[in-house]
């Protein structure tokens, strides 16, 4: 009976040491200055959950993890996101914070998109949401209106280049809210006050300045110049004759040469074909360009061809006559260049 009894309290000793070791013994093991983060996707079975743990790698008894994620029944109890790894944590700990939601934001940042489509490319790179969950969300024209009141082509310029903080597991709703909010602070009374002053609703200053942008990658002094050549060619009934425009309307961007056969591509888009602003922006624009639209330089500049340095810069006038000569130099320079490679 003795002995019975002897081993009764030895199991019992036993089993409670590998319940311990299981639950409440340090389990994780990360270098100080390292960070590590494992991302949890909406409704994953245990097993999808598991690979996502293991393989962070940092986990010393992954066999232990997973019998006290199966017991603590963690694959319905979890809150999907981003959760950040601390070393030493036990497997308790673990299971408890991927169950609290107490998740880590990531930070979104984009500065350059072509498209909504490039946009949900480089999203889905940050969040949970698939690009083609956030394009689908976006091409609903009567939702967006009903949400937004933001018009088709309008829609781009919901989304300002910035960097922002979300949470991992961020929908296509949820994350254009957000935008929708940023863009409704960015255009306070002071900014609407000086659309009104030249003559544009926000959407067309936007839209502008999706040009101005496009046309002027590299040097950001020369925006405020650009803008208000445009604007002065607006002014007066020109055709904007924007080359990114065409290349947008044909929606081929490989394009780096605009010629005769593509400016005859029909679209409202094509500013060779149809003068004014074109329906939509043609570009995500930056809202430092869009503020460079809204105050923009003091010229009577109506003409800008590429510097024959090839430095991506411009030579602008008011003459058309010099901007033949501009024009030629360019040429003659290019075909240099061209000679020699």
């Amino acid at each position: 009976m003795r002995k019975i009894t002897i081993f009764f309290f030895l199991t019992c000793f036993l089993t409670s040491c590998g319940f311990y070791k299981d639950r409440f013994k340090g389990n994780v093991e990360i270098n100080d200055s390292a960070e590590v983060y494992v991302c949890l996707p909406t409704q994953a079975p245990i097993d999808t959950l598991l690979v996502r743990i293991k393989n962070t790698g940092t986990l010393k008894d992954m066999a232990s993890f997973e019998k006290t994620a199966r017991k603590g029944d963690l694959a319905k109890k979890y809150k999907p996101g981003r959760y950040q790894l601390k070393n030493g944590m036990t497997n308790h700990e673990l299971v408890q914070l991927f169950k609290s939601g107490k998740q880590t934001p990531v930070k979104v940042t984009f500065h350059y998109a072509r498209t909504v489509n490039h946009l949900a490319g480089k999203l889905n790179r940050k969040l949970e949401a698939d690009s083609i969950g956030l394009v689908k969300f976006w091409n609903d024209h009567t939702k967006m209106k009903e949400l937004y009141g933001i018009e088709p082509p309008q829609i781009p310029m919901l989304f300002l280049p910035n960097t922002y903080e979300f949470y991992w597991n961020t929908d296509a709703r949820e994350f254009t809210d957000k935008m929708f909010k940023e863009y409704e602070k960015f255009w306070n009374d002071e900014r609407k006050a000086k659309a009104e002053k030249l003559g544009l609703t926000p959407a067309q200053v936007v839209t502008l300045a999706s040009i101005v942008q496009s046309e002027q990658t590299k040097y950001k002094e020369e925006w405020p110049i650009i803008a208000k050549l445009y604007l002065n060619r607006l002014k007066t009934g020109m055709f904007l004759q924007a080359d990114p425009t065409v290349i947008y309307a044909i929606g081929d961007f490989t394009i780096t040469r605009v010629l005769e056969r593509h400016l005859a591509f029909e679209s409202p888009y094509n500013t060779y074909l149809h003068t004014g602003l074109p329906p939509g922006p043609i570009m995500i624009t930056e809202g430092e360009c869009i503020d460079a639209v809204l105050n923009p330089d003091d010229n009577d500049f109506i003409y800008m061809c590429a510097k024959e340095d090839f430095s991506g810069r411009h030579n602008f006038t008011a003459s058309y006559a010099e901007h033949n000569r501009n024009a030629a130099k360019y040429r003659t320079a290019l075909s240099r260049w061209e000679r020699e490679h």
